[in-house]
């Protein structure tokens, strides 16, 4: 293995255990890690100081990466790391966005402090809402999280608002959701998942249903605002907002319609030219937005679409058995007639004898059509809707998600995966074409 850094020779283990390895970085470097997809990575901080997406190290505690994981552990002053295990990749780089990316946050920090002296009925006491943009795989994902953790260890707690239904950093994917956070972003165990604000879309893409996007964003915005306004705290802390990568086309249309809904006061444009230039020029008319251009980090990996699906099955997998496997799911058995199944988009909105002559009937992107049990169930991930009643299910969050894995026709009874035991949380479910296979 190479390393751009001075290595130290390795250190032998007892017979039967791997060799453990050292690497020394120096200032401002970073070690860029690939999990093998087999095996963890076991890691520690043996000296100096260093982080993990902006989450500080542990003094020689050893901390286990889970399989297909691809981080970097940077240091600002310098640090010796041990690492035990295989690697598909690991090197260390001495160039870095992250002077860059800090002084973001100092800029951030600043504004935060001012809203929070601000009287609380001023439209000075709102905290910087922070939009995070770029083309797929620009690494927005690790950018949100540094600045969300750099500015928990100030002592501030920004509300996550991720966008991107591609992969899901908060929850699973399909979903957009956010949730305060109070703590340095655990580098294994990743956001936090106490009080999350989810809304089901049911799709990998927003193109599947552009409308129920543009809805559902609109509502989370709304619920968002209604909580700052009671909350002087996280109203001066403000929020980070992910994107997903789709950034032409509809998808630019998206972006800055998510940009508007929210009310960002700072575009965070990541590793593309054209794309800062353009929402420069169209948001130049908005005095309180700032629209910032920064450099993508090298380390960031880009990934073809199997490897997209690979990722977002592992998501999946995480919210069932959590991220080291020590969770267990519960195997329910339920009759055909217990389950309220909707799909949310599609059919006509109104017959043709209702229509002007030679006008077609459009589909309704938000209207609800209940589901039969089928056969094209089965696999699926649905999610349990807080709705009390029908028409509250697309303004409606949801509770968590339940996997189908089974279907008996013959005793019309179907057999799901719970994270928990016990009736669900809701009577009503969503469904959408998001599957899982379990490997």
């Amino acid at each position: 293995m190479a390393y751009g850094g001075a290595a130290i020779a390795p250190t032998s283990l007892p017979s039967g255990s791997t060799t453990i390895r050292q690497v020394k970085l120096e200032k401002e470097c970073e070690l860029r890690v690939e999990v093998t997809p087999d095996a963890p990575l076991r890691l520690r901080l043996l000296k100096g100081t260093a982080e993990i997406f902006g989450t500080e190290l542990p003094p020689e505690i050893w901390l286990t990466i889970p399989p297909r994981q691809k981080f970097a552990v940077f240091t600002w002053h310098g640090a010796t790391i041990e690492m035990d295990g295989p690697t598909e990749t690991d090197y260390t780089a001495d160039e870095t966005p992250m002077i860059s990316y800090v002084n973001v946050h100092a800029v951030l920090d600043a504004r935060r402090n001012r809203a929070k002296a601000s009287p609380s009925d001023s439209d000075t006491s709102q905290g910087p809402r922070v939009i995070v943009v770029g083309p797929t795989d620009s690494g927005k994902s690790t950018l949100s999280r540094m600045l969300l953790s750099w500015a928990a260890k100030q002592g501030w707690k920004p509300t996550f608002v991720d966008l991107d239904i591609g992969q899901g950093s908060i929850t699973i994917p399909g979903c957009i959701a956010a949730t305060p956070i109070e703590l340095p972003i655990d580098p294994v165990e990743g956001i936090p998942l106490d009080m999350p604000l989810v809304y089901f879309h049911g799709h990998v893409t927003p193109s599947a249903n552009v409308d129920l996007y543009k809805v559902l964003v609109k509502e989370l915005a709304q619920v968002l605002e209604r909580q700052f306004a009671g909350n002087i705290e996280s109203r001066a802390a403000g929020m980070v907002i992910n994107t997903m990568g789709w950034i032409e086309g509809v998808g630019y249309e998206l972006l800055l319609h998510a940009i508007g809904t929210f009310n960002a006061t700072v575009v965070l444009v990541l590793g593309q030219e054209k794309l800062w230039s353009m929402l420069k020029d169209v948001l130049k008319t908005k005095t309180n937005v700032d629209v910032v251009k920064l450099q993508k980090s090298g380390g960031v990996v880009s990934r073809n679409a199997k490897a997209r699906q690979k990722a977002r099955a592992h998501r999946i997998r995480e919210y069932f058995y959590g991220p080291a496997n020590d969770l267990s799911p519960h195997s329910v058995i339920a009759n055909f007639s217990d389950l309220c199944i909707y799909r949310i988009g599609g059919g006509p909105q109104a017959p043709r004898s209702a229509l002007p002559v030679g006008a077609e009937p459009a589909a309704d992107p938000t209207r609800l059509i209940p589901v039969n049990v089928n056969q094209d169930l089965l696999h699926l991930v649905l999610a349990v809707s807080f709705a009390k009643e029908p028409e509250e299910i697309v303004s409606s969050n949801v509770a968590g998600f339940i996997w189908i894995t089974d279907i008996n026709f013959e005793s019309k009874k179907v057999t799901y995966l719970s994270p928990s035991a016990g009736n669900l949380p809701g009577k009503y479910l969503i469904m959408g074409s998001l599957t899982w296979y379990e490997p």
